[in-house]
């Protein structure tokens, strides 16, 4: 198998039958093996049952129906799993990304690129609803992870099977996908892609995401810099804390022998052992961080790095495999 397209669906129903039909033809004439998967987030509107006619018509599409809505980031990892492409595209059911940019984008994976993501350049979305909130996210996203990734949002994206595995499979991370692969060391391509107005159904996107996507940024943030050193921002914390805590009390203290103010009654008193206990806190989670650090790694076997190739050296097993 050439080329796995998966397209997490939710609620689609009539956008199927013309999203495949424009599958078709853009796949078709590139001669590849190719397969379209179709996930079923827990759709409630007949979309099953249209899925269900086209792989009785077509036995390259393929479905994959969960048992309930769980989510577009463990939807794309469903069909993700269930792909046997050398080459995955992913990209959403709803019409607005263009099939016909599929084989730009694997030509490229062709040529050496390990990622190539779609830059929609020309975005048909909503000014108030999806553009400025887009646009905010984007410059927010990129200014606290250093990413040089224009549009993070567009789900169109080709990448080698081994890279696509690697995908996070919890929450909703499917927004910072772009980041991860960037942050992985991956060599990455960005390319204009077309994008076209919604013509059936509804958005799922609104502006009640927002927080949400702080949040997961927060999380993102740590992944990406604090990973393997949990200490370095937890006991960076617990330090602060108490230090601010040591100043508090000597304030106090300075107060006590120049204007001779009872201790007991300075809150600032109060204030250092508040400071101190938090400090301590903070050092405590740094270090039950580093424990769960080294747990993650050491028990699975996994490194804290990706090696691309080696040049005249033999491959190394691990010391538990050498031991057996």
């Amino acid at each position: 198998m050439d080329v796995s397209v998966v397209i997490p669906i939710k609620d689609e129903r009539d956008n199927l039958p013309l999203l495949h039909e424009q599958l078709l033809r853009a796949l078709e004439p590139t001669g590849w093996a190719f397969e379209i998967i179709f996930v079923d987030d827990g759709s409630t509107d007949g979309s099953d049952q249209v899925l269900e006619q086209l792989a009785l018509r077509d036995s390259r599409v393929k479905v994959v129906q969960l048992t309930r809505n769980f989510g577009q980031t463990p939807a794309l990892r469903a069909g993700i799993d269930h792909a046997q492409g050398h080459t995955i595209v992913t990209m959403d059911g709803d019409l607005q990304n263009d099939p016909a940019d599929i084989p730009v984008l694997v030509g490229h994976i062709h040529e050496g690129y390990d990622v190539v993501l779609g830059w929609r350049k020309d975005r048909q979305d909503s000014l108030l609803v999806r553009k400025i909130p887009s646009w905010i996210a984007n410059w927010l996203v990129r200014r606290v992870t250093h990413s040089s990734i224009r549009d993070l949002g567009c789900t169109l994206r080709a990448m080698c099977r081994e890279v696509a595995l690697e995908l996070p499979q919890y929450g909703e991370m499917h927004r910072f996908i772009s980041v991860l692969l960037q942050n992985s060391g991956y060599r990455l391509l960005q390319v204009p892609v077309r994008h076209h107005p919604r013509r059936f159904g509804q958005t799922k996107y609104s502006l009640s995401r927002t927080v949400r996507v702080l949040l997961d940024l927060i999380t993102v943030r740590f992944l990406q810099a604090y990973l393997t050193r949990p200490m370095h921002v937890f006991g960076l914390g617990g330090m602060l804390c108490i230090l601010c805590g040591v100043l508090s009390l000597s304030v106090a203290l300075v107060q006590k022998l120049v204007w001779a103010e009872r201790l007991n009654r300075n809150p600032l008193v109060l204030l250092s052992v508040l400071l101190v206990v938090v400090g301590v806190q903070f050092i405590s989670l740094g270090l039950i961080g580093e424990l769960l650090t080294r747990t993650y790694f050491e028990s699975q076997g996994k490194a804290a790095y990706r090696v691309r190739r080696t040049i005249n050296i033999e491959t190394v097993l691990p010391t538990r495999a050498r031991a057996a």
